[in-house]
């Protein structure tokens, strides 16, 4: 009889998010950015706005107004991302929702960052906490950048009322959706001589009851994009050096802590990167590997993760440039590959943890990406694979382990093959593993009229998949003597 095991899956040292679409790209899937990576993220970022109170929306301004004259990405009454599509008389099985489920599905939770109009009811922000509750543990990033001055939101109110409303907001929405954790993503200790946040007056207070801190911070960035050609000289872009974006980003925590009477909260930077219209395509990479190296090298536990901006891109901020041919197909950067080694090293990976022996039926329990319990199957290998597969009977939505490498199987697959995961990390030797397996919720959402439907996601597992593996080909060569 095949042995079983309770495996306990949580934090990462430093956690990695990834961006999925904004006012520069579209939504790519979760099956192929996993097939990509190799592994699922903690968060996967959405970016949406919502503006009821404007006579054009829900359209996306950019198509309701394409006949503008627009010369900065900004320049529209209301922020360019796309629409939320919720909210009183919303739609849930549209954008962001039908997006947000495809995440949770795959093992992620959600980050939505949601520009909001400071102006809407409250009626309406309840509205929106109503719309999240089901969807376990969710980032929700309300109002970002608040001490910049681009978003509309902030050409619409001060900034006493922009941080006013953020308190607000949150607390109504908590007050409807106790799952949700709000991310604060303002400016940080950008002026070394006073050592002050921008904005710290105004803002004090949302710093002490937001959940998270956050800023966001581009170690080389080309805002004039997409309206101009970043060039030697111009005053559209700008780089700093990755020491100093790590010094400040260091120095907002320690100020935020000390806002918050010398109490810590989980620091995020939830938009990082460095742009390639800056710094070209080989020094992006550099820059994103020197950055989570000081991290790593210093053993910043104090660094809570980070948000890479974004996975497809139009302009150069992805992993891969979206086609100009076709918007489906996506061009890889170099650095992808960097990103993809930074995502597997320890310091970035979630923990793994095997518990007592147990057998079946077990009840796996889905918290969220940092506290999850799943089932770990040993297996041995005499010696590298040229066949291995897991078959299942069942409808069960699930994550899956072996090798470092993660496969995702839907209700409606049956087999899964895991020889990928030995492309890359062949075996030299026999070796023993362990299948770690983990249920999502296959609906993506979970079930609130449960005790804890809040916060967790339960599945029954009755059986096991068959596994099949095979050391040599079905049928040996007949042009090699070796066999």
């Amino acid at each position: 009889m095949q042995k079983l095991y309770k495996v306990f899956m949580g934090k990462a040292k430093c956690a990695v998010d990834l961006g999925d679409g904004s006012e520069r790209g579209e939504y790519v899937n979760q099956d192929y950015i996993l097939n990509k990576l190799g592994r699922p993220h903690r968060s996967i970022s959405l970016m949406y706005c919502y503006y009821p109170l404007d006579e054009q929306f829900p359209q996306r301004i950019s198509e309701a107004m394409k006949d503008a004259e627009v010369s900065f990405q900004w320049d529209y009454p209301y922020d360019d991302y796309f629409t939320y599509k919720g909210g009183i008389g919303g739609n849930l099985n549209d954008e962001p929702f039908n997006y947000m489920r495809d995440i949770r599905k795959h093992g992620q939770d959600v980050t939505l960052t949601l520009t909001i109009d400071p102006h809407v009811t409250d009626e309406m922000i309840a509205a929106i906490g109503k719309d999240l509750k089901t969807f376990g543990r969710i980032f929700l990033r309300i109002n970002h950048e608040a001490t910049g001055n681009w978003f509309s939101f902030n050409k619409r109110a001060s900034y006493q009322e922009v941080a006013d409303f953020y308190c607000r907001a949150s607390k109504i929405i908590k007050e409807n959706a106790p799952n949700v954790q709000t991310i604060l993503c303002i400016g940080g200790v950008e002026n070394q001589e006073t050592g002050e946040i921008e904005k710290e007056k105004e803002f004090s207070q949302a710093v002490r009851e937001t959940d998270i801190w956050s800023v966001d911070k581009y170690m080389a960035l080309h805002w004039g994009w997409p309206y101009d050609v970043a060039e030697s000289g111009g005053n559209s872009h700008s780089r700093s050096s990755v020491k100093d974006t790590f010094d400040m980003t260091k120095a907002s925590y320690e100020r935020f802590k000390y806002i918050n009477n010398n109490i810590s909260k989980p620091m995020v930077m939830s938009e990082f990167n460095a742009d390639g219209d800056v710094t070209g395509a080989y020094e992006q990479a550099e820059m994103v590997k020197m950055f989570c190296d000081m991290i790593k090298d210093s053993k910043a536990e104090w660094f809570t993760g980070f948000t890479f901006y974004q996975f497809r891109d139009r302009g150069r901020l992805g992993l891969e440039i979206q086609n100009p041919n076709n918007a489906d197909v996506g061009i890889e950067q170099p650095v992808m590959k960097t990103y993809r080694d930074i995502i597997h090293d320890e310091w970035f990976m979630p923990s793994m943890n095997i518990g007592d022996e147990i057998s079946l039926p077990v009840t796996l329990r889905w918290g969220n990406s940092e506290d999850a319990e799943g089932i770990a199957i040993p297996v041995h290998f005499d010696k590298n694979p040229h066949f291995c597969e897991l078959v299942f009977d069942d409808d069960s939505n699930l994550m899956i382990e072996i090798n470092g490498r993660w496969f995702y199987k839907s209700p409606q697959a049956e087999t899964i093959d895991l020889m990928p995961a030995f492309f890359e990390k062949p075996l030299e030797n026999s070796a023993d593993m362990t299948v770690n397996i983990f249920a999502p919720p296959a609906s993506g959402e979970n079930d609130i009229s449960t005790q804890d439907g809040f916060f967790n996601y339960y599945y029954t597992l009755e059986k096991l998949p068959k596994i099949r593996i095979l050391t040599s080909p079905v049928e040996p060569s007949r042009d090699r003597k070796d066999f």
